[in-house]
């Protein structure tokens, strides 16, 4: 058996968490630049609020229905992904962060159990420690999981947790289940299969095996099997580290001036080498990039972008710091108003798999590493940006988040005070 643990409405319930008093009142959470909507509570949903609304075109809702609006804090929800994730670990010997909002447990080979209580136990017990509503699905396979929880979502009667696992209760749900909300089934299949007259699941599974194979290949007809109950899905808890990172950013205004440009780009770069460093890779090759508004009638335009080979592989702040800010003051125009930035590494290898020079300096390398390692130790402890590049300037990037919550738990000086009278 195979659950999959999802946060309900995760970016609005970590806002709730700390304010109580959004309790059954809608929430929205913007986007970078406070854009667009990229998560609503229930109640913003009924509202009419979709996935993606750009602010100004729901405004009017916004003020009618007095909508709680917050800038994305995503050091927050990263933090509460993590709490979620420490209970999780607690149910299953194995465990596969799938996203930010959503995990995998391995349940098999677990005896005697009764699984239907065993969900809503794990959805009980995160709600306990996290105040994160979470929708626990169990099933055979890893998407009829997915269904499972969602399932949950739909039915407050079930409690948080969903088994399914009995053959006509499985068909039941997928003779309702859409098939644009099947896992594995992408936007582009779906109108697809809707023109053959597949319109859910359960149309999907009477299709024959050898025309499922012909359409969509072998990822459709894993999706296909997993649907009758055969688990083809791999479970991967192990940690398989990213082959790109890329941090970047839009601006809240264009930046004409070459120095400010440069230490937005050199928080960029910081980001990456902490990355790197996270997952013990280095980079050998990295890419900047930065381009003007493009919507701007008027303004002179530009994209801007060059790759960068590092002499050696490396995940050091300094290194990749320097090299990223020389790179931007070549891309940077004067007179040129850039809206977005960013530093791409590529070309990741793992740090025990580099080769070294016979010439590299060896006690340079150890103590760069010692260095790297007392500062990434002081900023765990109190706090990102404790100690930085002097290039960083504040360590703030230039975007309008007029709206973001508090720090409450990564930042001391934003840890909710509390009162007893």
């Amino acid at each position: 058996m195979f659950a999959l643990a999802d946060c309900n409405n995760f970016f609005a319930s970590c806002e709730r968490v700390f304010r109580p008093d959004l309790q059954g009142k809608p929430v929205i959470v913007l986007s970078n630049n406070d854009g667009c909507a990229v998560a609503r509570s229930n109640e913003a949903k009924a509202l009419g609020i979709k996935m993606g609304d750009p602010l100004f075109k729901i405004k009017s809702i916004v003020e009618k229905h007095n909508v709680a609006v917050f800038s994305g804090n995503m050091a927050l929800y990263g933090d509460m992904s993590q709490r979620v994730r420490w209970v999780l670990e607690e149910f299953a010997p194995s465990i596969e962060v799938y996203s930010i909002d959503e995990a995998f447990l391995d349940l098999r080979g677990m005896q005697n159990i009764d699984f239907d209580a065993y969900a809503k136990r794990i959805s009980s017990e995160c709600w306990r420690q996290t105040s994160i509503p979470v929708s626990v699905g169990i099933a055979p396979t890893k998407t009829l999981a997915k269904i499972a929880s969602k399932l949950c979502k739909q039915y407050p009667k079930l409690c948080g947790g969903c088994y399914m696992h009995r053959p006509e209760d499985i068909d039941k749900v997928l003779r309702r289940f859409p098939i644009e909300d099947v896992w594995g089934i992408g936007r582009r299949s779906a109108p697809k299969l809707k023109a053959r007259g597949i319109n859910s699941a359960y149309d999907f599974t009477q299709q024959p095996e050898g025309v499922v194979r012909s359409m969509f290949g072998i990822t459709g007809l894993r999706t296909w099997k997993e649907l009758h109950g055969t688990p083809c899905i791999e479970f991967e808890d192990g940690f398989e580290a990213k082959q790109s990172i890329c941090v970047s950013r839009s601006f809240s205004a264009e930046i004409y001036d070459v120095d400010e440009l440069a230490e937005q780009v050199a928080n960029f770069a910081a980001t990456v080498a902490e990355k790197l460093r996270k997952q013990r890779s280095v980079a050998v090759e990295m890419s900047v990039f930065a381009f003007t508004n493009r919507f701007k009638d008027g303004e002179p335009q530009m994209y801007g972008n060059q790759l960068v080979h590092l002499a050696m592989p490396t995940n050091d702040q300094r290194t990749i710091v320097s090299r990223a800010v020389a790179t931007m003051r070549e891309l940077y125009r004067e007179g040129y108003g850039f809206k977005k930035a960013g530093v791409v590494a590529t070309r990741i290898v793992a740090t025990e798999n580099v080769m070294h020079s016979l010439f590299e300096d060896a006690e340079a390398l150890e103590r760069e590493h010692k260095l790297t390692s007392v500062v990434d130790a002081v900023n765990r402890t109190f706090g990102r940006g404790a100690v930085k590049l002097a290039i960083q300037g504040s360590g703030r990037v230039k975007s309008s988040s007029e709206s973001q919550s508090p720090h409450y738990t990564t930042l001391w000086s934003d840890i909710p005070t509390v009162t007893v009278k």
